[in-house]
Parts: C-alpha cells; sequence; structure tokens
C-alpha cells in the first residue's frame, strides 16, 4: 500500500523528533543546545518543513527550496538543510510505493535541470557553514549540468553529496544496520538513534567539522569518536550512559566541534526505518 500524504509528514516529523530528543554528543539535542542554536528551533523546523517535502504537487528541488524557505521564515537560521536534502528524495521514493531503496535510485536518476537550480537556491538561501565557492557547479551560479553531477563533484567533501551518487549507501549501509542492530539488543528509547548516530561519527570524518575546521581535525575527532562509542557500548545504566555522553557533549561543544553531518545522515536513517517498517505495519494492521 502508499502511505498516504499525512503518513509520510508524519514519518519525516517523528524522525526529526527522535533525533533531537536523542543525547548526541556535539550536536543539539533536548538534553543541551549548541552552537548558537535550540533544540526548539529544531522541533520548529521539521514542522514548518514537512508540508512542503511532503507536497505531491511539487517536483523534488522545488520541495527542497519551498521547505528552506518555510525553515528561514520560521527560525531564521540553517537548521535543516542537510535534513532536506536527504529527506526530500526518500519521502518521493516512498509515495511510489513498493521497494524504497529501488524507488529512491529512480528519483535520483530523474533529477532535471529545474531540481537542479532549486537546489542550488535552496543552498544559498540556506548558507550553510563553511559554505565556500567552487571551480565547478558553483551553487551561486546558474547551473551549467545536473545535480547529480554536481553532487558527484562534491562527494568526496560533503557526505550529504555523496549520498545522491552512491543511492544513500551510508544510510542503508551503515545507519540502518546500527540502528537495527541496537533494536535487535534490547535497546529502546533514545538509544537506537544514539547508536545510529555514533557508527556515523566515528565511521567517517564528518564534512561539516571539515568544512568548519579543515580535514585533520575532522579526521582526529573521528577517532575520538569510535573511543566513544566502544566506551558507550560497555556502559550500563540509562543514568551512567547519559552522564558520560553529557561529559562528551560539553567538551566538544567548548570547542565548537558540531557533527552536524552524522546527526543529519541519523534523521535519513529514522526515515528510511519508519518507511521500511512502521507504515508498512501500519498498512498491514489496517
Amino acid at each position: 500500500m502508499t502511505p498516504s500524504r499525512d503518513q509520510l509528514r508524519a514519518a519525516y516529523e517523528q524522525a526529526c523528533r527522535s533525533e533531537i530528543e536523542a543525547l548526541k554528543p556535539g550536536n543539539v539535542h533536548l538534553f543541551a543546545d549548541g552552537h548558537r542554536m535550540s533544540a526548539e528551533q529544531f522541533v520548529t523546523s521539521a514542522e514548518v518543513s514537512s508540508g512542503p517535502l511532503s507536497d505531491p504537487g511539487l517536483p523534488l528541488g522545488l520541495r527542497i527550496l519551498e521547505a528552506v524557505r518555510a525553515t528561514r521564515r520560521a527560525v531564521g537560521t540553517n537548521t535543516n538543510l542537510g535534513i532536506l536534502l536527504l529527506c526530500a528524495p526518500l519521502i518521493r521514493a516512498a509515495e511510489m510505493g513498493g521497494d524504497l531503496h529501488g524507488n529512491l535510485g529512480t528519483v535520483l536518476d530523474r533529477l532535471d535541470m529545474e531540481d537542479t537550480a532549486a537546489v542550488f537556491e535552496a543552498i544559498v538561501l540556506a548558507s550553510p557553514g563553511g559554505l565556500g565557492s567552487a571551480d565547478a557547479h558553483d551553487v551561486r551560479e546558474k547551473p551549467t549540468a545536473g545535480l547529480l553531477e554536481a553532487m558527484e563533484a562534491a562527494a568526496s567533501r560533503d557526505r550529504i553529496a555523496r549520498q545522491y551518487i552512491t543511492c544513500y549507501d551510508d544510510v542503508f549501509g551503515i545507519g540502518v544496520p546500527a540502528l537495527e542492530d541496537a533494536l535487535a539488543r534490547g535497546e529502546s528509547g533514545m538509544w537506537p538513534a544514539i547508536f545510529a548516530y555514533m557508527a556515523f561519527f566515528s565511521g567517517f570524518a564528518d564534512s561539516h567539522i571539515a568544512r568548519i575546521h579543515g580535514v585533520e581535525t575532522a579526521e582526529r575527532v573521528r577517532d575520538e569518536a569510535a573511543a566513544i562509542r566502544a566506551a558507550l557500548q560497555s556502559t550500563d545504566g540509562e543514568e551512567a550512559r547519559i552522564a558520560f555522553l553529557m561529559e562528551i557533549d560539553r567538551s566538544l561543544k567548548a570547542r565548537a566541534i558540531n557533527p552536524g553531518t552524522s546527526a543529519d545522515l541519523t534523521v535519513a536513517t529514522l526515515l528510511v526505518h519508519s518507511l521500511r517498517f512502521n507504515l508498512h505495519k501500519d498498512s498491514v494492521d489496517a
């Protein structure tokens, strides 16, 4: 059964809420704001962007652009560009019914020059931290090639761009298995989302950190994340886990380290899980 627009909108908002409710060290969450942003801004951003993202009357690029515009009007800052870039194709793929991952490849292959122009405009409007100029496919200029070509050119330095040319290899190959492994171990509440986040954070140099602080710092922090992940897995008890992660959170934020790409990929992971399992279960139960 193909999910309804209301179901897709709710699934997206829930994925965003679950991510912001999870204590993700270094990133914004309900336990602690950070980087001049609040958890409330992220919740608001999810609510105002869900309409454009799930609008079947809009092509993909315009969904992203209108969602960025809505976010800007509501919170006045870039809270969710990466989330929107990742979630819009997933929602469109879910609208097609059937195999989500297979549909996603079709959605990405069908992106046209109008989508490219709209996404470029959305990126400029959002003005993400560390956005510089580029010798080719500069988002401040009229696009001369399709979005996938532009994403391919950026993929080596931007993990979100990489998802577009790998059909979300990191989401389906790293995030979803980490989330499902946590659930299979009996983890509940915010912990499956945290373990998915830590799988990304420890798995590669976060490209948001690299844009702001440089690749060397991003690699060094990735090594820290690997140790954090291992320690978390061996820590028992929710209170002890929270205390441990809060100490790490304060340390990272004191250094202005924000693993924003890992957080964005976590939202996409949560959305995939919902689209593949929760919505399917609802349709079967109905």
